[in-house]
């Protein structure tokens, strides 16, 4: 997908609004977990692959809970209105609204 060319750590950004709203599958969380001394290597930083992503934007720990109640309440919001809500469009609208400098 023409999005993720030359910018592979805004996939990784989306992974971690979708882990907030535990919305990523077990083959997603596998495939990270395995990337995890490579992307230690890159980024020259330890932990889990959350911790990671984590660390490089200087996230605060509370940053998981406030993206899961955003979440929450725009499917609350979706619920009442019929419609579906899609996990993967609400990360990548969510990083694109709050993380720019990563899309660009």
């Amino acid at each position: 997908m023409d999005r993720y060319v030359g910018k592979p750590f805004l996939r990784l950004l989306e992974c971690y609004v979708l882990s907030a709203i535990e919305q990523l599958d077990e083959r997603q969380q596998e495939t990270l977990r395995s990337m995890e001394p490579k992307l230690t290597d890159v980024y020259n930083l330890g932990g889990t692959w959350l911790d990671i992503v984590a660390s490089q934007m200087a996230f605060p720990e509370t940053l998981p809970g406030q993206i899961r109640e955003i979440w929450e309440s725009n499917l609350a919001k979706a619920h009442e209105h019929g419609s579906p809500v899609n996990p993967n469009e609400f990360a990548m609208a969510f990083v694109d609204q709050n993380f720019p400098s990563v899309v660009s």
